[in-house]
C-alpha cells in the first residue's frame, strides 16, 4: 500500500492524488486503505516516514564512524545519491511534494534538521581528528550549505533518469571534499579589506 501511495502521491501531488487511485495501483479496495493506514493525511505522513527513514538508514549503514572522513562523506554520499537514484518517487514526495505543504513541511523539516546534525557531527569528528576546531555556527553553517548543496543535485539526479548516482555522488564529492580539505587544514577565504 505505501509502495502504491509513494507513486501516487509523486506523480500527482498530494492534493491530486485519490485515495481511489491508491487503491487501485495498491490492487486494495478503498476501505482497505482507510483501515490499515488512515486518512490521506495520515498515509501521506506514513509515506514520509518510510521514505525518510530509508534515506537515513542508507546513509548511516554506509558511512560507518571509524572510516576516515573522507571515505566516511564519500560512502554517505554514495549510499545516499543511490537512494535516490533507486527510489526517485520516494525522493518526489519527501523533498517535492511535502515542502510546501503543512503540515507536512513541519515533519520534513524535522528530518532535514537530523540530517543537518548527522553531516555536522561527521564534520566535527574530523576536524577533531585533525586537530582543530570550529566554532559551533561556524560547523552548523557548513553542514547546511552541504546538505542543501546535495539535496539540489539530489533533484538534479532525480529529473535525469539516465544519470548515473556514483557519477553524481563523485561529482558532489569533488565540490564538498576539496572544500572541505581546505577546512581541515585551516585554510579559510576572507573578503578583501574595503
Amino acid at each position: 500500500m505505501l509502495d502504491a501511495a509513494v507513486k501516487v502521491f509523486s506523480r500527482r501531488g498530494f492534493h491530486a492524488a485519490s485515495m481511489d487511485e491508491i487503491a487501485e495501483d495498491a490492487g486494495i479496495s478503498k476501505p482497505m486503505v482507510y483501515a490499515y493506514l488512515g486518512t490521506k493525511e495520515e498515509l501521506f505522513v506514513a509515506c514520509l516516514h518510510r521514505e525518510g527513514t530509508r534515506m537515513m538508514q542508507a546513509i548511516a549503514g554506509a558511512a560507518a564512524p571509524d572510516l576516515p572522513a573522507d571515505e566516511r562523506l564519500w560512502r554517505g554520499l554514495r549510499a545516499f545519491f543511490g537512494f535516490v537514484g533507486a527510489h526517485r518517487d520516494g525522493w518526489a514526495v519527501l523533498y517535492r511534494q511535502a515542502r510546501g505543504e503543512q503540515p507536512f513541511a513541519g515533519e520534513l523539516a524535522t528530518m532535514r534538521t537530523r540530517l543537518v546534525e548527522v553531516v555536522a557531527g561527521m564534520l566535527d569528528h574530523a576536524l577533531r581528528a585533525e586537530g582543530r576546531e570550529i566554532a559551533p555556527t561556524d560547523l552548523e553553517v557548513v553542514a547546511y550549505a552541504l546538505v542543501g548543496a546535495t539535496e539540489s543535485l539530489a533533484d538534479w539526479l532525480a529529473d535525469h533518469p539516465e544519470a548515473d548516482p556514483e557519477k553524481t555522488a563523485t561529482r558532489m564529492m569533488n565540490v564538498a571534499w576539496l572544500g572541505a580539505a581546505q577546512l581541515l587544514h585551516g585554510v579559510t577565504w576572507c573578503p578583501p579589506a574595503d
